[in-house]
């Protein structure tokens, strides 16, 4: 479904990534897992387009990203969890979760968002706040119910466990566990494996920019 090859990425004159390369079949969770500041972030903001690759190549089923600017590629059915959320403060839950909507157009998204609400039925009870009002925790549960909005074709998340009180973690966990069930495909970097290994079907270790094991 995704296949990335010798992807090279620099930031200014820092080099990140160099010569990644991963592989993702449909229906698949796949790990990429390193520590803090090991490249995860950069090679998922990389997949999305808001970082440009020096070298390399992505394709999505017969799609070429390299090729597609970046504002399109939610287009495809990409859903992105940032590590840090990006939550809107002045927009209510309910409202962030919408926001693919507007960006991109969504036609059956009534429909959608029941089926988010049925995976996560915690949004659904705080839909109505502000988002600034929940915790980490409850703010990383809002993130990726936004994700899986528009990600009907691939799930992209950063860190979706880092962060939050273990109950949480626990809880992310059971939905990702969920979601696979469902035949999800799904891309997760974490700095290691606590709260995913048993669901990943491949793992790719990457340090320094470098996919080390897979």
């Amino acid at each position: 479904m995704l296949e990335v090859k010798d992807l090279t990425v620099d930031i200014g004159p820092i080099r990140i990534l160099q010569d990644v390369s991963l592989r993702i079949e449909v229906g698949q969770m796949v790990g990429l897992i390193g520590r803090n500041g090991a490249g995860k972030t950069t090679f998922l903001r990389s997949v999305m387009g808001l970082l440009k690759a020096n070298s390399g190549t992505m394709q999505f089923e017969d799609v070429d990203l390299i090729a597609l600017p970046s504002q399109k590629r939610a287009s495809l059915g990409f859903g992105y969890m940032p590590e840090d959320r990006k939550l809107v403060p002045s927009l209510t839950v309910e409202e962030n979760i919408l926001t693919p909507v507007w960006a991109v157009g969504i036609e059956d998204w009534g429909s959608r968002l029941e089926w988010v609400y049925s995976l996560i039925p915690e949004a659904r009870e705080f839909r109505n706040r502000p988002a600034t009002s929940l915790s980490g925790g409850q703010q990383k549960l809002a993130a990726l119910a936004r994700a899986l909005l528009i990600g009907k074709r691939m799930l992209l998340l950063d860190e979706p466990s880092e962060g939050i009180a273990p109950a949480l973690a626990k809880r992310m966990s059971e939905i990702l566990s969920n979601l696979k069930s469902e035949g999800v495909t799904i891309l997760v970097a974490e700095s290691n494996t606590a709260h995913c290994a048993e669901l990943l079907d491949r793992m790719y270790v990457v340090e320094r920019g470098n996919v080390t094991l897979s």
